[in-house]
């Protein structure tokens, strides 16, 4: 896997990318250079003396947060069998591609106008306080805290007028890796035999998933913003209409985050 990951440097400036004209070109571009620089925090495994003072849940934590992340890498890394979904005016790109196992995966590429700082403290600090401003998610709550990079989270999404998929809740381990030169948010799915599935939901299966953000060239107040969608959201929804609603939800959730970052 680390050799997988060392080679993230390539970047994902990716070759049907590269044939964009215009402002979609330059931004994919820009946006695959932030990818560089590898997260030192990943390219190690967890220190010994962590181990001695963390009991075994708190390693298996950490441990399920970084293997997600480096998968999740790894797939952003892997520049074959991804097309194009979607070119939005303001230059944002959603492309997706099958994975082993037939489900798609999806990967927006965004430029936002928040530091690397803000969008660390909105997406992973202060996490449980996104249903503010996203109405799409009707509650986050941090179930565990596992020192300051990795936490579990419940999530449940809201029931929204026209949501194809319908409620799902979603049970997380999140890990976040802070550089000087960037963030790396990661995820997957857990199993907890304390918070067991709830009644009235479909338990959804996130990850691995995971999100890098890096200043944009040498100004620091705006951010290219990359983010891997992958979900199985479980039910017996046809494919089709899965594939549908998730590059959506992609573009739903980046115009909520622009609207609370233009208001701050």
């Amino acid at each position: 896997m680390l050799p997988a990951v060392a080679k993230l440097c390539c970047g994902i400036s990716y070759p049907h990318l590269r044939s964009m004209a215009g402002k979609h070109n330059r931004s994919c571009i820009l946006i695959g250079i932030f990818l560089s620089t590898v997260p030192v925090c990943l390219l190690a495994e967890p220190k010994q003396e962590n181990s001695k003072s963390a009991n075994e849940e708190q390693l298996f934590y950490i441990q399920h947060g970084q293997e997600a992340m480096r998968k999740a890498l790894s797939m952003l890394e892997d520049r074959e069998g991804w097309k194009v979904e979607i070119k939005e005016s303001n230059g944002d790109v959603i492309c997706s591609k099958v994975i082993p196992g037939s489900r798609t995966v999806f990967r927006l590429e965004a430029v936002l106008e928040a530091s690397v700082d803000e969008l660390y403290d909105l997406l992973f600090v202060r996490v449980e306080e996104m249903p503010r401003w996203n109405p799409s998610i009707k509650h986050i709550k941090v179930l565990k805290q596992v020192g300051p990079e990795t936490v579990v989270t419940h999530e449940v999404s809201a029931e929204m007028a026209g949501n194809l998929i319908g409620q799902r809740d979603f049970l997380t381990v999140r890990h976040s890796c802070k550089q000087k030169f960037g963030v790396y948010l990661g995820g997957a799915a857990i199993q907890l035999e304390s918070f067991p599935p709830q009644a009235g939901f479909v338990r959804a299966e996130d990850g691995p998933t995971c999100i890098v953000i890096r200043p944009l060239d040498k100004d620091a107040t705006k951010s290219s913003f990359t983010w891997l969608l992958n979900v199985d959201i479980k039910g017996w929804l046809p494919k089709s209409i899965v594939n549908q609603a998730l590059p959506q939800a992609q573009l739903d959730f980046t115009r909520h985050l622009r609207r609370h970052l233009s208001l701050r």
